[in-house]
């Protein structure tokens, strides 16, 4: 057991594989095993998890910067983002960057038919290409390596051009501080950096995107009173970004309402300098020019199988080992880091 940021984890050493799967805090765990209890004993109703629901779409908003009433809840970032793929005029230009996280980019891909077109260019020169886009959707950490996207840069570009932005948080949120309210659509994932059960999702929707989207998924949770939208036309949703709520996933919003708060209760900026002090100080040891990213992709001959061999539970993305250090990482987990690979 691991006692870090005033929470106890179960877990072991060396795991470095929080951009695939996050480790929850044991209140987190709990919880959830107290719902499944629950649930086994029929003890819930479904308004029963409408608060674990408020709370975390409180704690997203907080966590990305934005205000709580542009958030809607969802399952996925595909499913968040297919309804912005699907409010895109035909011919629409879409800038992605190159190996871009496919449920960022796939969703617009999908649209071809409608003469959208995709556009892949190198992260860092996705601010300069720009102009003669609609949309720029890209990742604000990439989850094959942790590059940052320059958000000054892009904004600054975007508000230029009258591009809007797409900002997938899912390997950012939870250890980057974020300030995303200028953003037209913030997507982000549960399971990774915020320690949370797989199956929620969040996208906030400045008021000017409101229009710009479809809800594809349009259903009863997504009404102005979702109890009274269960039966029968004609179709009222919400007026607000809960227009593009999906029915939760009650388990994973069970989870998620006590892993969240807790991440938007701490020092943001210490949590940043944990996760990065720890990452670019294993890049410093091997050499590597510091990246500013709790992410780490290393391209040495046989890491993987030399991490694997030392115990370290890490991840292959693009050929090259894939390690991550959250805010249960140590500099033990750096030192078995540096046994393997020596």
């Amino acid at each position: 057991m691991r006692h870090a940021f005033d929470a106890d984890f179960a877990v072991p050493a060396g795991y470095l594989n929080t951009p695939s799967i996050g480790v929850p805090p044991s209140a987190v765990a709990d919880a959830v095993a107290e719902a499944v209890r629950r649930w086994r004993e029929g003890e819930d109703t479904p308004p029963s998890f409408d608060g674990a629901v408020a709370v975390s779409r409180r704690s997203f908003a907080a966590l990305a910067g934005v205000p709580e009433q542009r958030v809607a809840i969802g399952a996925s970032v595909s499913q968040a983002v297919s309804s912005v793929a699907a409010g895109l005029p035909d011919g629409a230009r879409v800038l992605v960057a190159e190996a871009e996280f496919t449920s960022v980019s796939f969703p617009f891909a999908a649209q071809a038919h409608r003469g959208i077109t995709v556009r892949q260019v190198p992260l860092a020169a996705l601010p300069s290409s720009v102009d003669g886009h609609d949309l720029v959707a890209v990742s604000v950490a990439q989850s094959v390596d942790g590059a940052l996207v320059d958000l000054a840069a892009l904004r600054a570009a975007a508000e230029h051009a009258g591009a809007a932005v797409l900002l997938d948080v899912t390997q950012a949120a939870g250890w980057l501080p974020l300030a995303l309210d200028w953003a037209d659509w913030v997507v982000g994932a549960a399971y990774k950096w915020l320690l949370s059960p797989r199956g929620a999702a969040w996208l906030a929707v400045h008021p000017r995107a409101l229009d710009s989207a479809v809800p594809v998924a349009a259903n009863w949770y997504a009404g102005e009173d979702p109890w009274q939208s269960t039966y029968g036309l004609p179709l009222r949703l919400a007026d607000g970004a809960r227009r593009f709520d999906l029915s939760p996933a009650w388990l994973a919003f069970t989870g998620a309402a006590v892993a969240l708060p807790y991440l938007a209760s701490l020092d943001a900026d210490a949590v940043q300098a944990h996760c990065t002090g720890l990452a670019d100080g294993l890049r410093a040891e091997l050499g590597l020019e510091p990246q500013g990213s709790a992410i780490v992709s290393l391209e040495a001959e046989g890491a993987a199988q030399r991490l694997a061999e030392h115990g370290v539970v890490a991840s292959v993305r693009a050929g090259k080992a894939r390690l991550g250090f959250h805010i249960y990482n140590t500099w033990n987990d750096v030192d078995r880091v540096l046994d393997a690979l020596r």
